[in-house]
């Protein structure tokens, strides 16, 4: 027995809200973090911080590809292959050009001026920087000058894995509806996941560290592609589904068991096993064992506690669905603005960054409300554009 594609899953819009507003708390931290490089840092960093975005650091992009994956799944059969080409294109795509051309170039001119790279001056900056043959900061350029997408590089590789389900939706909507995919356990359908990851992090991990650049980003690609796969057919089980839900706390349990490992693990507990970890493959594999374990752990259990408890309506949840896109377009643009202005006042850690944290929010929110309003920021935005008369209506709303 399988999902109607037509029914509303409400609670995968709250998991993809959810997610991104931990997103912006990852990139907030990012600026305090001890070890973790970022485009600018505060004068003032945790190692205990650390600890704790290691919590969701292996997952949390994860999850926003396997709802990807489940969200293209759920489209209804009406819409043609080259209507869902077109609408993700248009969504994805747009929004990565206005984000590489307009957002993110503050992001990179703070970084520069942080490391005294650069004079002041941003026009000077931003018209040198979408200028692919410019010869400011050489050593810095990609094949495409200085132009980079940064925090929205989950945009161009969420865009190519939906076109590539999409033109393969027949053969894979033929296997979601087998008869074999429908008697395979959820039990095993878990571990084949698990074992899965651990197979792609041993063969790519070491050779292909993450890079975010899209081209031979093999273990991202290995770790995402799968997700995104097992999203587009995991949302199309119902024995799967209704499975994490019943066992959420025992995989809360295992989630926490695997990442007390990690940690202790980073903290030297198990030096004698750590010290092997190079020149013995069984202790290389276990290692991929618990560090799959708690990627699929974490992500399933936030499906199953979601599943359980918020797949039901809300006005909150509709305004928030329509403003994910422009409010993670903004989000860490805003991030490095407001640190930048904030680090001259020498505040104490703990008030800058709560400061740092609501200028951000507000920020986003006062951003979101005016590219509702206005066309031609919905279409650059990823958002669908209005008819006049509704656009008027939402101008006068308060």
């Amino acid at each position: 027995m399988t999902y109607n594609n037509n029914e509303r899953h409400y609670d995968i819009d709250w998991l993809r809200t959810l997610a991104f507003g931990v997103l912006i708390l990852y990139h907030v931290g990012m600026y305090y973090v001890t070890d973790w490089g970022w485009h600018i840092k505060s004068e003032e960093t945790s190692t205990i911080l650390q600890d704790i975005m290691i919590l969701t650091n292996p997952w949390r992009m994860s999850l926003l590809f396997f709802i990807g994956g489940i969200a293209l799944a759920l489209v209804p059969p009406r819409y043609s292959s080259w209507h869902l080409a077109k609408s993700r294109t248009t969504r994805l795509l747009i929004p990565l050009l206005f984000g590489m051309f307009v957002i993110v170039v503050p992001q990179i001119y703070y970084e520069a001026l942080s490391q005294s790279l650069i004079k002041p001056g941003y026009l000077n900056f931003w018209s040198s920087y979408i200028n692919p043959n410019t010869e400011l900061l050489r050593d810095h350029h990609t094949i495409i000058g200085l132009l980079t997408w940064n925090h929205l590089w989950f945009l161009p590789y969420l865009w190519v894995y939906s076109l590539i389900f999409i033109l393969l939706k027949a053969p894979l909507n033929s296997l979601a509806n087998s008869k074999l995919l429908k008697k395979i356990p959820a039990t095993l359908a878990l571990s084949m996941a698990v074992l899965a990851l651990t197979f792609v992090w041993l063969m790519l991990r070491q050779d292909y560290p993450p890079t975010n650049a899209l081209i031979n980003d093999w273990y991202n690609h290995g770790k995402y592609l799968l997700v995104f796969t097992l999203g587009y057919f995991f949302v199309l089980q119902k024995h799967w589904w209704r499975f994490v839900i019943e066992k959420r706390l025992t995989l809360l349990v295992v989630a926490i068991l695997a990442y007390g490992f990690i940690i202790t693990d980073r903290h030297d507990s198990f030096t004698a096993l750590a010290s092997q970890f190079e020149t013995n493959l069984l202790v290389k594999l276990f290692y991929g064992i618990i560090l799959s374990i708690n990627h699929w752990a974490w992500l399933f259990c936030v499906v199953g506690f979601a599943g359980f408890y918020l797949n039901r309506p809300s006005p909150k949840l509709s305004y928030a669905t329509n403003a994910i896109l422009p409010w993670y377009i903004l989000h860490q643009t805003l991030i490095i603005v407001f640190a930048w202005w904030l680090k001259p006042l020498l505040l104490n850690p703990l008030l800058e960054a709560i400061l740092l944290l609501s200028m951000t929010i507000m920020g986003c929110l006062i951003g979101y409300e005016v590219i509702r309003r206005v066309n031609i920021l919905r279409l650059l935005c990823g958002m669908k554009t209005v008819k006049r008369k509704y656009s008027m209506q939402l101008r006068l709303q308060s």
